[in-house]
């Protein structure tokens, strides 16, 4: 069984996909950019745009009655892998241990060429 999970406090889906979904066990959040939900703008720079992804994704979680500490599994796209060290900066402020496991890549491109991509699984 699956059910969708929205808010609006994160960006909504602009295609055929859903925020989040509910499988039971686990919570699986689509790949969250740094779109603020509020205005729509993107913020400058890796670290502002790093905080906006993972703020959206305390939304959705916190839609799903979950916290940051249920992630298990993140997975994080970046459009250039020289910023993986501010990205982790922020990211480590964010998470505490035992961390999630995580996966970390350079893509040729993210929508609207933002600089991060961070999608999540979260265990109930």
């Amino acid at each position: 069984m699956k059910q969708p999970i929205a808010t609006t406090n994160a960006p909504g889906a602009i295609g055929p996909y859903s925020q989040a979904i509910d499988a039971g066990a686990f919570v699986f959040i689509s790949g969250q950019i740094p779109v603020n939900p509020a205005n729509g703008e993107i913020p400058e720079g890796i670290t502002a745009q790093t905080a906006q992804s993972i703020a959206n994704i305390k939304a959705i979680l916190a839609e799903a009655g979950l916290s940051i500490d249920n992630v298990v599994k993140t997975t994080v796209f970046l459009a250039d892998m020289n910023d993986f060290g501010a990205m982790n900066a922020v990211y480590a402020d964010n998470f505490t241990a035992p961390f999630p496991a995580r996966s970390a890549v350079a893509v040729k491109e993210l929508p609207k060429q933002v600089l991060v991509e961070i999608e999540v699984i979260a265990a109930k």
